[in-house]
């Protein structure tokens, strides 16, 4: 391919930083992981987090803790990856999909409302493509006098907090901002993606920003996840060969195996260092650049990225075209890779998957998820997309549609 989608930056850096961690003969979770916890901390300006081996694994950790299980209820975004979704089934709960706004992908805090019952426990705002979501007004909502009143406790850490927890999916969105605050403080806890296609990569990996509102201990909170992600180990290995006759640890619960290595660390620990002033800015060019050519044409609807209070991390360019079928956006996309330029769909809304149809969902119940799906292709941003990458893609796209739909307009 002339343009590949989302490729990491691996450069002589991340090569280099990745060798002293293999040489340094501490390879799994270590020094390097506990520094890129610090460090995403102090960016995003939340209390505690902690590095995992994925979002995935961030979000079902924190369900699990607030003691989410058989009869509770989470809302979810019908627009968003499964993950996002799996990690409810994963816990024995049942998941209440709700439809997103039209105009930026993100879930409608009106549908919120009304899918809140006595058995809601927690919600997960999905900031789509990197945008965040109406976070003043999903804390608002939690927060009402009616809405407390329906909650009824059933572990400790839900009586602390006393009301459903708002658990923010930001795998897209590390470094976005909200009102002038990073993602990351916007509400309970916030769950960032590492993976390779992410703006900041460590391969594989993900954190947990925790900022739980007082009387919860943030601190305490961390330990409990530190433990729950090995085995329920009362010690790390660092903890274990601190000194001598360290070895001995207890297990305190049937944890799982979700830890973050001092080796993937290694790349996060260099892409935070220049994130913002090389990496989103560089992905913020690209979206100019795109909304610039394609915002000539009536026949496209160019992505919400910037407003007063909100500005995205850069991470998806979703482009929709107006007035078209899925089969014609299907045929679009297929003469897009005949031009040598990948492109993407982001996302089919979860109702519309297997899994969740034979559980008795439909993507019919959710209009406005199942007509941006239908319209939608995700255009290639990275880092090393140059110039003259980003005028095939345009070129690509402009020469695809017309084929399709016609003379652009």
């Amino acid at each position: 391919m002339k343009v590949a989608f989302s490729p990491p930056r691996i450069d002589d850096l991340v090569v280099e930083a990745v060798s002293k961690a293999l040489r340094s003969g501490w390879i799994t979770t270590g020094p390097r992981t506990k520094l890129l916890e610090e460090k995403i901390s102090a960016y995003c300006g939340n209390p505690k987090s902690i590095c995992l081996n994925s979002a995935t694994a961030g979000m079902e950790l924190i369900l699990r803790l607030f003691g989410i299980g058989p009869g509770d209820e989470v809302i979810v975004p019908a627009y968003t990856y499964c993950a996002t979704a799996n990690v409810v089934v994963h816990c024995g709960a049942k998941v209440v999909f709700v439809d997103c706004r039209a105009e930026d992908f993100n879930i409608s805090v009106p549908e919120i409302r009304k899918a809140i019952t006595a058995n809601t426990k927690a919600i997960i705002p999905v900031d789509f493509a990197g945008f965040p979501c109406d976070y003043d007004e999903i804390n608002a909502l939690v927060n009402e006098a009616e809405i407390k009143s329906l909650f009824k406790p059933t572990s400790d850490l839900q009586a602390k907090l006393g009301r459903i927890l708002v658990l923010s999916d930001a795998a897209h969105s590390f470094g976005a901002k909200y009102k002038g605050r990073h993602t990351g403080i916007l509400c309970d806890v916030s769950v960032f993606s590492f993976h390779a296609v992410k703006n900041l990569t460590t391969a594989e990996g993900g954190a947990v920003a925790l900022n739980f509102p007082s009387p919860i201990d943030n601190e305490e909170i961390y330990k409990d996840l530190n433990r729950m992600s090995l085995h329920g180990q009362s010690k790390d290995a660092m903890a274990k060969f601190s000194g001598k006759a360290s070895w001995e640890y207890d297990v305190l619960e049937a944890g799982y195996k979700c830890n973050m290595t001092d080796i993937h660390a290694a790349i996060g620990l260099i892409e935070i260092e220049r994130y913002d002033e090389e990496n989103l800015a560089a992905r913020k060019y690209i979206f100019d650049v795109y909304s610039a050519a394609f915002s000539e044409y009536e026949c496209f609807q160019i992505p919400v990225y910037e407003t007063e209070e909100k500005t995205t991390s850069y991470h998806v360019y979703p482009l929709r075209i107006k007035n078209i079928t899925e089969a014609q956006r299907n045929r679009i996309i297929e003469l897009i890779f005949e031009k040598e330029v990948s492109v993407n769909v982001h996302f089919k809304p979860v109702p519309m998957m297997t899994a969740y149809v034979n559980m008795g969902y439909s993507a019919e119940d959710y209009p406005n998820a199942l007509q941006n799906f239908r319209s939608e292709i995700s255009l290639p941003v990275y880092y090393d997309l140059d110039d003259e990458k980003i005028n095939l893609v345009i070129d690509a796209v402009l020469e695809s549609v017309a084929e399709v739909i016609g003379e652009l307009k």
